[in-house]
């Protein structure tokens, strides 16, 4: 990282990007990489992988693995496991690490994902209820409004004696 730094301050002083990589002895693409980057951009994979060996038996993967959904957590295939039935039942000639990296890759599109909740300015969320409440000593039924502000967290609760248009 200071490397990355002590270059483009040198470029920007006017040293050019020839000289600039004789100077730090690194290749004029290193140098024109970090001229068009502010920091490191780091490994940016181009195509997706591919899987030649493993590819004509996904389906059975995904099969075995649904069907792991309706059986108790510990009773589920392992990527192990699976690399063995592969081997043994259908010929699988790959490796291991394919079958584990397909896995892998397979969770996490499957895993939850949650949105974040947004709260705009002047939005409200409102309702209506019935409670029991003692009034001078007399349990009676009341019916309230309630309106939340979810932005401000603000709240306002009103009680009317009857659940009519009036009130």
């Amino acid at each position: 990282m200071d490397l990355y730094r002590k270059v483009r301050l040198a470029c920007a002083e006017g040293m050019s990007q020839r000289a600039a990589a004789h100077h730090f002895g690194i290749s004029r693409d290193s140098v024109q990489k970090m001229l068009a980057f502010s920091i490191p951009p780091g490994y940016r994979r181009t195509a997706p992988v591919k899987r030649p060996k493993l590819d004509g038996l996904t389906g059975i993967i995904d099969g075995w693995l649904d069907g792991d959904r309706e059986v108790h957590r510990k009773q589920r295939h392992t990527a192990k496991r699976l690399f063995e039935r592969l081997r043994d039942e259908h010929g699988f000639t790959g490796g291991y690490t394919i079958v584990k990296d397909y896995m892998r890759e397979r969770e996490r599109r499957g895993r939850e994902m949650f949105v974040p909740l947004a709260h705009p300015p002047g939005h409200a969320q409102a309702d209506f209820g019935e409670a029991v409440v003692i009034i001078d000593g007399v349990e009676q039924k009341a019916h309230f409004f309630v309106m939340d502000l979810p932005h401000s967290d603000a709240c306002f609760v009103r009680a009317y004696p009857a659940a009519t248009a009036e009130a």
